[in-house]
């Protein structure tokens, strides 16, 4: 009986990794240059985004469909009670003046009233303008001027000084609420008297093609732009991500489905997250923050099945279990069980795809070992019951990826951008290919131009710019968005990202070098925190390496060192540098040595938003960098 439901399971597996289906264009030289993926949910023809907590309140009203954490513990949110808190925030904007087709901005933190906001601004007809809760004033200012903003929801005091400072100087500054001051009390009682009927009215005019959100891009250089979205796009992103991966994540973990959710909602990623699962009624919790510390404690305490993050986020796991185990003399096992880990998870792999044997007994025996003493503890970091992650946002290094998998966690890689409404590729579900961002998306298409760059099409593309017709026919032709990243497909339709077009560096002896391969490898191998690698017109690549603080107070720690050491006595030390100079060889053995990084310099602090060398979305903005290290550069070239 064992054999026949093992037998059966097997089969359902096979059924579902079937669902995709792949068609492949090649050139004239036989190479892949497109690759389209059938959709598996048909695209939406009538209703909007903003009907589905209604939804689910009427066909599962019972149904636990968010967990809200409030006085240290996870309580339950039944979809009747979320479509009851939307129906009178909606009342109270309403009530306040908003008129259909207005728009809200939402300045605040990932949490459970962010939720309850959004869907409440689409049911009273609006639009969705999300803000960073780290913008400054002059951000601000200009997203609330461009997008014609009358109303603004705050998480803080300080999000509501910034909003007042920044428009102050606006004809009609726009009016505040503020979430810590019990904004949601004070709409819903704003909107007493409006009637239910009218919250329904407002919501069943809206359609696929109505504008949900106005989402500006964090931007590495210039203004930041925004991405008009409809609620077809957000459909189309969201019910075919749903039909690829729940079904399999059901049938694999046989778990009821839950994350923790806690990438900014005004990323497109974290807002299409939190779409998809209360469409497929996954529990959501919300964390504010994707600081390790803070997010660990609330990631034992949720035990989410699955997670959706950037390598940012893996790297520090990673990071911190060798910390930790250097901490108690035994750094020198966890080196070997990350090694062990690599070597296992490649070969596990290459069985699970029919490509090799698997591992021989010694590595079974080697990686039993060190699954007690090292993966289970990654395990437990994670809540315990997690088996499935998906990473975006920037290349998550190979090896790195092979370690989770030999700890019991696949990460499935994903590409996109907003104007992509998230993800435009992901790795389907039972056909990993660490080091590629995956397949199209069902019903998307990635096409490879000319010169390399990353085509998109599909109903996930968005159709404009906010008040920006030139910025918008620079990358739309014939529904076809031109990415500005750069790409490959392989033989099967796996897209790998190369580097970004406008990035790429030329040497003066004529390498074309891209350093995004650099410094995502970089990236991943501690003490770095952040880097910028450099070379443009110059005879050899270098790198510019900031040191993450985490990492410098272990370090110290190990040494004996006093922890207040001073961070210039830290980037001098030549031990440092040989630690560093670790991470950098590793980094190289990704490129030839044409493009290696022949020379780096510490430089003391970190690359942050505050000091404006990151976006929100935690990019580098390379030309500040560049810009504000112009004297350490010259010094790398002996200038």
């Amino acid at each position: 009986m064992g054999v026949r439901k093992d037998l059966q399971r097997a089969k359902r597996r096979t059924d579902l990794a079937a669902r995709t289906q792949v068609e492949l264009i090649r050139d004239e030289t036989g190479a892949v240059r497109e690759a389209r993926t059938a959709p598996l949910a048909p695209r939406v023809t009538t209703g909007s985004t903003a009907d589905l907590p209604f939804t689910n309140a009427a066909e599962d009203p019972d149904a636990v469909v968010l967990r809200r954490e409030r006085h240290g513990s996870w309580q339950p949110v039944t979809a009747a009670a979320f479509a009851a808190e939307v129906t009178a925030v909606a009342k109270g904007l309403i009530a306040a003046g908003l008129e259909p087709g207005g728009r809200v901005a939402l300045m605040s933190r990932t949490r459970y009233e962010w939720a309850v906001l959004d869907f409440a601004i689409w049911a009273a007809g609006g639009q969705t303008v999300p803000v960073y809760a780290t913008s400054s004033a002059d951000q601000v200012e200009w997203i609330v001027r461009d997008s014609g903003t009358r109303f603004v929801v705050t998480e803080t005091a300080e999000n509501t000084e910034t909003v007042t400072t920044g428009t102050a100087r606006h004809p009609e500054p726009p009016r505040i609420w503020q979430l810590d001051a019990d904004a949601v009390t004070e709409l819903t009682t704003l909107g007493r008297d409006i009637p239910d009927e009218e919250v329904t009215k407002r919501r069943t005019t809206l359609t696929p093609d109505t504008v949900a959100t106005v989402c500006y891009t964090s931007g590495t250089t210039g203004k930041p732009k925004g991405c008009v979205l409809t609620h077809a796009n957000l459909h189309a992103e969201a019910a075919n991500t749903v039909e690829l991966l729940h079904p399999l994540f059901k049938e694999v973990t046989r778990q009821t489905a839950s994350t923790l959710l806690f990438l900014p909602l005004a990323h497109i990623l974290g807002r299409t997250l939190q779409i998809a699962c209360l469409m497929a009624r996954i529990e959501i919790g919300h964390c504010p923050s994707i600081k390790p510390d803070e997010l660990r404690p609330a990631l034992k305490e949720f035990r989410p099945t699955f997670l959706v993050g950037v390598p940012y986020l893996f790297e520090k796991i990673h990071d911190t279990g060798r910390a930790t185990a250097e901490k108690i003399g035994r750094g020198a096992s966890f080196d070997r069980a990350d090694r062990i880990g690599v070597r296992f998870g490649e070969a596990y792999l290459n069985k699970f795809l029919g490509t090799g044997k698997g591992p021989g007994p010694a590595l079974y025996a080697a990686w039993a070992l060190y699954d007690l003493l090292v993966y289970r503890r990654v395990r437990k970091e994670l809540g315990g019951r997690m088996r499935y992650a998906i990473s975006g946002g920037s290349p998550l290094d190979r090896n790195l990826n092979l370690f989770f998998y030999a700890a019991g966690i696949i990460v499935y890689e994903g590409y996109g951008l907003t104007e992509t409404t998230a993800a435009a590729t992901i790795v389907p579900p039972l056909k990993p290919r660490p080091g590629t961002v995956g397949l199209p998306v069902p019903g998307t298409a990635v096409r490879i131009a000319d010169d390399g760059e990353v085509l998109i099409k599909g109903g996930i593309v968005f159709g404009a710019y906010w008040n920006n017709p030139a910025a918008t026919d620079a990358v739309l032709t014939e529904d076809w968005f031109a990415s500005g990243d750069l790409g490959a497909l392989d033989e099967d339709g796996y897209l790998t990202i190369t580097g970004r077009k406008k990035d790429i560096i030329v040497t003066s002896g004529g390498k074309n070098v891209s350093p995004a391969v650099l410094e995502d490898r970089l990236r991943s191998r501690p003490p770095v925190g952040q880097c910028v690698v450099v070379g443009d017109n110059r005879p050899f690549v270098a790198a510019l390496i900031t040191l993450d603080p985490d990492a410098v107070a272990h370090w110290l720690s190990v040494r004996r060192l006093p922890a207040d050491t001073p961070p210039s006595a830290v980037v001098r030390d030549p031990r440092m540098h040989a630690d560093v100079q670790r991470a950098v060889d590793y980094a190289n053995k990704a490129v030839s040595r044409a493009e290696s990084i022949r020379a780096f310099s510490l430089v003391e602090g970190e690359f942050s938003e505050d000091n404006g060398l990151l976006t929100p979305s935690l990019k580098v903005k390379r030309h500040a960098v560049t810009a504000a290290f112009a004297a350490e550069i010259e010094a790398l070239y002996g200038n």
